[in-house]
């Protein structure tokens, strides 16, 4: 059984990694600004202190930590962004390089935003096309914060993750939401790609990563085959049993946006992402299907 520790790990997705490895019988610790369990450890995301002797003991480190990209982006918001993603994953770096017994592997959050809008090009680990936008370049600041730091006896995966369809968090519930209220249509042209993962693959696809020793650099997280905002939307209104969505057009989008101040292109990037290198590996995903996968989570 390993030690896992997870930094920022209180969000929506620390705590699906959490009850997924405590459910196989490893040890998890936290690293949280705001503790509250016998496992939170408290760090303040950029500062050496106390919280770095528990990587000592530490099997795997998985780096969560940022600011939520789910809000409108103006100059402070951009700062804290940035600063929150790169001062962690420095500081986890230098920590890892004191330790006298560094963790086996260290996990970091990138995003599978880095690459450009693509309805047509598939866009792989070795083959996407990284593009040059706010969103592009916090990922690539981002990626290149994590390999820049040498760390000779820790493997290093930069974890490239979509849209996280989960029962607690990540993109279910707004979705729900607009469903809900019969504004469930498709969004834009709605043929825009959505490349997405279930919460268990995501835990299962980093249990595979953990086991598979010889592998490291950039992986894609996210289902073999994206769908599109149409589809999306009309798989959340057959789930919920709702016949029923007003479709919105781009210029609404783009108002909605910022009435509840977010970004439209959370909804407006055609994200066509594929998970070569999990797939060329062996990996096999248990959600493939966003009707099976939202029945799962919904329901």
């Amino acid at each position: 059984m390993k030690t896992i520790t997870i930094a920022g790990g209180s969000g929506f997705l620390g705590q699906v990694l959490e009850k997924y490895f405590v459910d196989k019988g490893h040890s998890i610790y936290m690293l949280t600004r705001t503790p509250k369990r016998d496992n939170d450890i408290y760090w303040n995301a950029k500062d050496l202190g106390k919280w770095t002797q528990i990587l000592e003991q530490t099997d795997v480190l998985i780096n969560l930590t940022g600011k939520s990209v789910d809000c409108r982006y103006t100059d402070a918001n951009k700062k804290l962004i940035y600063e929150s993603r790169i001062d962690a994953t420095e500081v986890l770096g230098l920590a890892i390089n004191l330790c006298e017994n560094p963790p086996n592997l260290w996990f970091n959050s990138s995003t599978a935003t880095i690459y450009r809008h693509s309805t047509d090009i598939e866009m792989t680990e070795a083959t996407g096309e990284i593009g040059d936008d706010f969103s592009m370049n916090i990922a690539k600041s981002w990626e290149k914060a994590f390999y820049s730091i040498s760390n000779p006896n820790t493997r290093k995966i930069a974890l490239r993750t979509s849209i996280v369809m989960g029962k607690n968090g990540g993109a279910v519930q707004p979705l729900k939401n607009l469903v809900k209220l019969g504004l469930g249509g498709k969004q834009a042209s709605g043929l825009q790609k959505v490349s997405w993962i279930h919460e268990l693959d995501f835990a299962r696809a980093i249990a595979f990563l953990i086991d598979h020793e010889a592998l490291d650099g950039n992986f894609n997280l996210s289902v073999p085959n994206p769908t599109n905002n149409k589809t999306l939307m009309k798989s959340f209104r057959k789930v919920m049993n709702i016949p029923f969505g007003i479709s919105h057009p781009e210029w609404l989008i783009k108002l909605g946006a910022k009435l509840i101040g977010t970004e439209s292109e959370l909804v407006l990037k055609s994200r066509n992402v594929i998970p070569k290198r999990l797939l060329d590996n062996g990996f096999k995903f248990k959600y493939t299907n966003i009707e099976l996968a939202l029945t799962n989570l919904i329901h």
